[in-house]
C-alpha cells in the first residue's frame, strides 16, 4: 500500500498530521480513519466476490485447472511412449536378436 512512500516522507506526513490534528485528538482520528479503511476494504472485497459469482469466475478456474490437468497429463503420455519406443524392439527399426534370421549365412565368411 506505501510502496510509493519512502520511510522520510512516511515520517514527515506522520509529523504533520501530528501537528495540524493535535495529540489529544490524534488517537480518536486514527481509529475513525481505520474504520473507514476498513469499511473500504470490506466493500472493495464484497464488490471483487459479486463480480466473481456473475461472471463465474470459479467455473473458469476450474476449466482452467482441467485444461492444465490435461495437458500434464499429454506430456506424461508423450514421454512415455517416447522411453517405450527406444525400449520396445517392435517399434525399432533394428531388429532384435530374437527375429534374425540364422537360416542365411553370411556373405563374409570369416
Amino acid at each position: 500500500m506505501f510502496s510509493d512512500f519512502g520511510t522520510m516522507e512516511l515520517m514527515l506526513i506522520l509529523l504533520v498530521t501530528l501537528l495540524v490534528i493535535g495529540p489529544e485528538r490524534l488517537p480518536e482520528t486514527l481509529r475513525t480513519l481505520g474504520l473507514w479503511v476498513g469499511r473500504i476494504s470490506r466493500s472493495f472485497a464484497a464488490v471483487k466476490v459479486e463480480i466473481e459469482q456473475e461472471i463465474g469466475m470459479d467455473d473458469i478456474r476450474r476449466q482452467l485447472h482441467n485444461e492444465q490437468v490435461m495437458a500434464e497429463m499429454k506430456k506424461i503420455e508423450n514421454d512415455v511412449k517416447v522411453s517405450t519406443a527406444d525400449i520396445d524392439p517392435k517399434t525399432t527399426n533394428t531388429p532384435a536378436a530374437s527375429e534374425v534370421d540364422d537360416s542365411k549365412p553370411d556373405s563374409n565368411p570369416p
